[in-house]
């Protein structure tokens, strides 16, 4: 059986570990601070989070810039296979940031870990937040 390379936390996965919201599993919790896993968070979501709480749509009460220097998360990049595979995604999700997430996801061979039903139509690893 081939090892999983790592585990991608989608936007508001990562809200939630980092603020502690109680809808983050038990499962996903214990998989996001074993240190003996690769757990990754793309520059999209960085992006995304910047973006919607300029735009009050969301709140992000911690300092990004701070969380991301100190947290143990990887960055991915948007490399251009990855806006590349944006381009052959079938249309369920029409969110620009998830289908960039998705294509990272498969594109890298991640585990995608979300609560976004509509990303569960894709052909990928998946995990449920």
């Amino acid at each position: 059986m081939k090892r999983n390379k790592g585990f991608l936390l989608d936007t508001h996965t990562f809200i939630w570990s980092v603020e502690g919201n109680k809808r983050l599993s038990e499962k996903v919790k214990a998989l996001i601070s074993d240190p003996t896993n690769r757990v990754y968070v793309s520059v999209v979501t960085i992006w995304e989070i910047i973006i919607k709480t300029q735009k009050n749509k969301i709140r992000f009460r911690s300092d990004i810039k701070s969380v991301i220097e100190k947290a143990d998360f990887k960055l991915i990049p948007i490399e251009a296979k990855h806006a590349l595979a944006v381009g052959i995604l079938p249309p369920y999700h029409n969110d620009p940031f998830d289908r960039m997430l998705i294509a990272q996801a498969k594109t890298e061979k991640l585990t995608l870990i979300t609560n976004d039903q509509k990303v569960w139509k894709y052909d990928l690893r998946l995990l449920k937040t």
